[in-house]
């Protein structure tokens, strides 16, 4: 039975699940009917970030076009175009055992594809959430559905797994970013087009 979570709650990860070690932190959502025009394409990203809540290189950016990132340990499967359909639309596996030591939190994103240019916002997107699976079993183990308390945003850091003594532990965060990735991005410690 998953945890439910809402915003701003931290739940434990792997000591309430001894052994586990290798998860899959699936990213949905839908877009409402609008009538702008463009295609909205969200994206997932996933930052490595250090003691000092930066990322340590560019590799650090886990993202559809940068697939791997902390030596192996965390693998975004591929880039959703639409959102159409049901379940996951984005993907990241992480093997929580082979993370490298300095990185203490693995923080997801999604941000909306060129949404200042195209007028899209996160007003218009709705059943956002974020879950962890056992990569193992497929077993869902914690889920944070986002709500609906997003307007003008851009970009939102839906979540995080940290490190806690020894232990990994996740974090549900929802704060949405003006800006869109760029913004995000430049407050991770990196510059991005």
């Amino acid at each position: 039975m998953a945890v439910s979570l809402s915003k701003g709650q931290k739940v434990d990860l792997t000591k309430t699940n001894p052994g586990l070690t290798k998860v899959v932190v699936g990213v949905g959502w839908d877009v409402n009917k609008y009538d702008g025009g463009n295609d909205f394409d969200l994206d997932s990203s996933v930052f490595l970030l250090g003691d000092n809540g930066k990322v340590t290189s560019d590799s650090d950016f886990v993202f559809y076009n940068n697939a791997n990132g902390g030596n192996g340990s965390v693998v975004h499967t591929g880039d959703n175009r639409t959102g159409a359909g049901d379940g996951d639309d984005e993907q990241v596996k992480v093997d929580l055992a082979n993370v490298p030591a300095n990185i203490q939190r693995i923080t997801f994103t999604i941000t909306i594809h060129d949404g200042e240019a195209r007028n899209q916002n996160f007003g218009q997107v709705s059943n956002s959430y974020v879950r962890i699976m056992s990569e193992d079993s497929g077993e869902e183990l914690i889920r944070y559905d986002l709500g609906e308390d997003f307007s003008i945003e851009t970009a939102i850091v839906v979540g995080e797994l940290y490190r806690h003594n020894a232990e990994w532990k996740f974090s549900a965060i929802g704060s949405g970013y003006q800006g869109g990735l760029a913004a995000l991005a430049k407050d991770f410690g990196l510059q991005i087009g």
